[in-house]
Order: structure tokens, then sequence, then C-alpha cells
């Protein structure tokens, strides 16, 4: 007598987990933006240009060297650090300096920022610099886009595809 009432216990409790977890699966309905709203988001690592050119190093200066460090040239390790800016509708929305990871600073640079914004139509320009050795921006790109809401663009770098990317 004991069996059944142990298993229709048993089916009562995983019935009544089972309802618990398909409501919470569904409900209480989330939503990661407000109704009227897109997200623009910033997200890339890319490693700068050497920092400094390589040099030839002098037949005194090899002959300081133990043997094994006799490398000819000299190329320091340190990378430069990336900055980027960005205009939204002729506004500037954001200005960093990203300096490369690592402890000789030799490694990637990285960026990450959410811009939530009004959903419809917005004129970007998007401009960055890899490079220590010169002024100004190597890589610029302006474009308008359509936001849809609910809807997020990202910005990354890829430079096998050319610089600046939107998806």
């Amino acid at each position: 007598m004991a069996k059944p009432i142990s298993w229709m216990g048993q089916a009562l409790l995983y019935g009544l987990f089972a309802l618990i977890i398909g409501y919470f699966s569904n409900a209480p309905l989330y939503r990661h933006l407000p109704a009227d709203q897109a997200l623009i988001k910033l997200s890339f690592s890319h490693e700068g240009k050497l920092a400094s050119a390589c040099r030839q190093r002098t037949a005194e200066e090899l002959a300081k060297l133990a043997p094994n460090m006799r490398a000819p040239m000299d190329c320091p390790r340190g990378r430069s650090p990336v900055t980027v800016e960005i205009d939204l509708d002729g506004a500037p929305a954001f200005r960093h300096v990203a300096v490369p990871s690592g402890l000789s600073r030799d490694g990637v640079s990285a960026v990450y920022q959410r811009f939530p914004v009004r959903s419809g139509e917005h004129r970007l320009a998007i401009r960055l610099n890899d490079d220590a050795r010169i002024a100004g921006f190597n890589y610029r790109r302006e474009e308008t886009v359509t936001l849809k809401p609910g809807k997020v663009l990202v910005i990354d770098f890829n430079q096998e595809a050319g610089g600046i990317t939107l998806q």
C-alpha cells in the first residue's frame, strides 16, 4: 500500500517542479533594452604597431654582448596604444586610449563599450590609430546606419577585412 502512495507523491513533486521550471522559462518577461532603443557595442582586441622601429646594432655594441645574444637588429617589444574615437550624429560619444597588455606592454589592446541609443537613423564616425609614430588616425569609417528597436550594432576591428567593421 505504501508503494503506490510514494509513487503518486513522487509524481506530484516532479510535476510541481516541471511547472515551476516551465513558468520561469518564460516569465517574468525580460527586456534588455526599452522598446524604443537599440544598442551600439564597440568591442575589439587589437595589437598596435611596434612603438619604435628596429635599428641596426653597431660593431661595438655587438662586441659588448654575449656571443649568444649578438643579434644584428635591436627590435623593442613594446607596442603602440590603440586610440579610438566615436562621433554619434556629429557629437563626440566616446574617446579611449587602450594601453597594450602584458608586462612589457607587448600584448593586445582591448576595448569594450556599450551605447544605448534611440532607434532610427544615426550618423557614425569612427576613427582608430594603432601606430604611435604617426599623428592622426590611420583607420576611419563614416556611415549612416538605421537601427531597429531592440537590435544591436557591433563595431569591431579586423585588419584582414580592411579595418573597422560594422555588424
